[in-house]
């Protein structure tokens, strides 16, 4: 199975090789496969909420978070999703491939999916990856731009299982994203306004000039693509954002610097405190330099306090090109939890 180098002229219908036919996954403990619709929400929910206690015990996944992804347009779980249950109709393992909606840069298929921790090491996440591969080289060899292609998947730090499941597919890790808390008992520093800055929370009304500061701040960043309109209104437009808790700096009408936090009380039994998640953070990149950043996230951070919340939390790009990290611990958050990415390329 060759591949022209990333970057060539060929379209990537004529660089990927992929299965035209791709039956779902096949193991002697699985009794049925198939792919899901809106009705297996909870069924897929439950698998993954039980695999979350176990591989990151500190955060679970909304059920929201799921339900959304049957709302995007150019996903279909019938042939993305392969779901599998027990003889006794028990969901026992999931696994997507679903491709990003923007492909102005290149075309990029997401892995996702779990094995109920009951049903772990039978060998049913080999195949079950194996599959999500595949699809992903099928959504990708649908595609007649000339673009990079990209399989992503990201694993929790201590999952060695599904780390040796991706390299034995040619996938390996190119970047590290650590998870950050803050005592929110520590005192908050109160940065110097800067003029002709100012500082508000996130309202409707900046909805969409927040989304294009998001896009432009984060061109530069690894792995990142632009955020189209469906996606980011089923984030600002869902239950857990907290507007209240957001800031955003705005200079002559502008969105310049933005931190958003939403607050998901599922996570409080298993962080062991009330939270708030820090989503993004960013500054669009020609006001870079004045220091934007801290004082959006000190204004956030006052407000998490304020709020009576005890933790603050976010994740960050260890090779971040902005030093995020070192920013990050200079406010006082703490290191807990690391995920790699892991990517193939074609």
């Amino acid at each position: 199975m060759t591949e022209t180098p990333t970057g060539s002229d060929a379209p990537l219908s004529a660089r990927v090789t992929a299965p035209e036919i791709l039956p779902h996954p096949s193991h002697p403990d699985v009794a049925v496969w198939r792919g899901a619709t809106a009705a297996d929400i909870d069924a897929i929910h439950a698998v993954v909420a039980a695999a979350d206690r176990v591989d990151h015990p500190t955060w679970v996944t909304p059920r929201e978070d799921i339900a959304d992804t049957f709302d995007l347009a150019g996903v279909d779980h019938l042939t993305d999703t392969a779901l599998g249950f027990a003889a006794d109709g028990t969901p026992v393992a999931v696994g997507s491939a679903i491709r990003h909606p923007d492909t102005s840069e290149k075309v990029k298929v997401h892995l996702d999916g779990a094995v109920h921790p009951q049903w772990r090491r039978r060998g049913i996440g080999g195949a079950l990856m194996t599959w999500q591969h595949a699809r992903a080289r099928q959504l990708l060899a649908a595609s007649d731009l000339t673009l990079p292609g990209e399989v992503h998947v990201y694993v929790h730090d201590g999952n060695d299982g599904a780390v040796v499941l991706a390299e034995r597919l040619g996938m390996t890790t190119e970047r590290w994203f650590t998870t950050m808390v803050r005592d929110m008992a520590h005192p908050i520093s109160e940065p110097v306004a800067l003029e002709g800055v100012r500082m508000l929370a996130f309202a409707p009304e900046w909805d969409e000039a927040t989304r294009v500061a998001r896009n432009d701040a984060f061109r530069d960043h690894w792995g990142s693509l632009p955020t189209p309109p469906e996606r980011w209104a089923q984030f600002t437009g869902g239950r857990f954002l907290r507007a209240d808790l957001s800031t955003l700096a705005v200079v002559d009408g502008r969105v310049v610097a933005f931190c958003l936090a939403s607050v998901n009380e599922d996570d409080w039994v298993t962080l062991g405190a009330s939270n708030a998640y820090i989503d993004l953070i960013g500054v669009v990149r020609d006001s870079r330099g004045r220091g934007l950043a801290p004082r959006v996230i000190a204004r956030t951070l006052r407000a998490i306090a304020g709020a009576g919340l005890a933790k603050a939390v976010l994740d960050v790009d260890t090779a971040s090109p902005t030093g995020a990290n070192t920013l990050y611990e200079g406010l006082g958050f703490v290191p807990t939890e690391r995920d790699r990415v892991l990517v193939a390329r074609m």
